[in-house]
């Protein structure tokens, strides 16, 4: 009888929901049990996993990775996949080895690298990858002479933090004056440059920006599985026009990926994100992890998130080609329940404390994307 598998989600973004539901419906038939810990209680990962812990703030990555070793060897896990304090935990896979818990995650050499985009653009580039220009600025008297050479080549101006991930702290220059314009409909990624300049100088904090000009459509990721012996097994790319997405298997997207993820060791599952600078590709990040958007590649028929538990777990699932690719979409929200109460929930025979209902009906929700089906288009790819 084959035994289960016991897999660990740690603070992780909540359309990972998408993650574990592809595991439990494996190609293969494994019964899956997913173990989840996030710093909010209310988080759609906990509701949707089989047993759930909330993390302890404030921990040191050395006190992180005794916690880590304590939650993998009580909870009986065989693949953790770790998002928060991933660079600490590598380093020490030998550890976590050795009381049966696989990690799906990459070297320590790759993490390393793509931590800051600085490093990983020059590293990226030495190995041929093409990437944008790019200024690295920690004060007002470094960005304006940044914007201003790239505004001189007639591009436009963007920052965003050196280290980071989801976009966060993304930012657009502008050199329109602040008005009412900019407080009516939406809010937007544009900032004006005086103000910007203004709260560098009255700062006691210096910053560590990565200046570059603002890079066009479309976006494509790609979503990588690569074994321990540097070989992928998968490359498909998402594309990403405006609401309009799609997927491609182009080489101009595939072999600069396939180039990274072999070059740098990063194992498992990455996604490697390109855009593009006139007429040609460009390297705009790396993650070191899954992709919250991975759950679309069912839209393929591809089921990455098991195939990565599979060759954790050295049983190596071989070339993963998608036998199709799906029609264009575009991404909604929907609802996804919360547990009925704002605390984690154990399964009966993980716990003495009182139970809680599994998932009730009268459960509360939370709105979490997936992929909904557009009008057939072929994207110029």
């Amino acid at each position: 009888m084959v035994s289960r598998v016991r897999v660990w989600l740690n603070r992780t973004y909540a359309e990972n929901v998408f993650f574990m539901d592809q595991l439990r419906r494996n190609p293969s038939d494994r019964a899956v049990e997913i173990h989840a810990t996030h710093g909010d209680a209310d988080s759609p990962v906990l509701a949707a996993a089989d047993t759930a812990d909330l993390e302890p703030e404030g921990l040191s990555p050395a006190a992180y990775v005794e916690y880590a070793l304590d939650q993998c060897q009580r909870r009986g896990i065989d693949v953790f996949v770790p998002r928060l304090q991933q660079a600490a935990i590598v380093a020490h896979r030998s550890d976590f080895e050795a009381i049966g818990t696989a990690l799906l995650a990459p070297t320590p050499e790759a993490v390393a690298v793509f931590e800051d985009k600085v490093v990983a653009y020059e590293a990226v580039q030495a190995i041929g990858v093409p990437v944008p220009p790019w200024y690295r600025v920690r004060n007002a008297e470094e960005l304006v002479p940044a914007v201003e050479e790239l505004e001189e080549a007639g591009y436009k101006a963007c920052f965003k933090p050196a280290s980071g991930a989801g976009g966060v702290g993304f930012r657009v220059i502008t050199r329109a004056p602040f008005s009412l314009m900019h407080l009516s409909g939406f809010p937007t990624p544009y900032v004006q440059l005086d103000l910007v300049v203004e709260a560098l100088k009255q700062s006691d904090e210096g910053v560590d920006w990565l200046v570059m000009p603002r890079l066009e459509q479309p976006e494509v990721s790609v979503d990588c599985l690569t074994g321990p012996d540097n070989i992928v097994r998968m490359a498909i790319g998402r594309s990403k026009n405006g609401r309009r997405r799609g997927f491609t298997l182009h080489e101009q997207w595939l072999e600069p990926a396939r180039r990274i993820a072999e070059g740098f060791g990063l194992h498992y599952l990455s996604n490697i994100q390109f855009r593009m600078f006139g007429d040609q590709p460009v390297l705009m990040d790396v993650n070191t992890r899954p992709a919250g958007g991975l759950h679309q590649l069912s839209l393929c028929g591809v089921n990455a998130p098991w195939a990565a538990v599979q060759l954790a777990l050295g049983e190596d699932p071989g070339e993963v080609v998608p036998p199709f690719l799906g029609q264009d979409y575009t991404v909604v929200s929907g609802p996804r329940q919360l547990r009925s109460i704002s605390l984690p929930q154990q399964r009966a025979e993980e716990t003495t404390e009182p139970l809680l209902p599994a998932v009730p009906a009268q459960a509360d929700s939370v709105e979490v994307n997936a992929p909904a089906a557009a009008a057939a288009e072929v994207l110029p790819l």
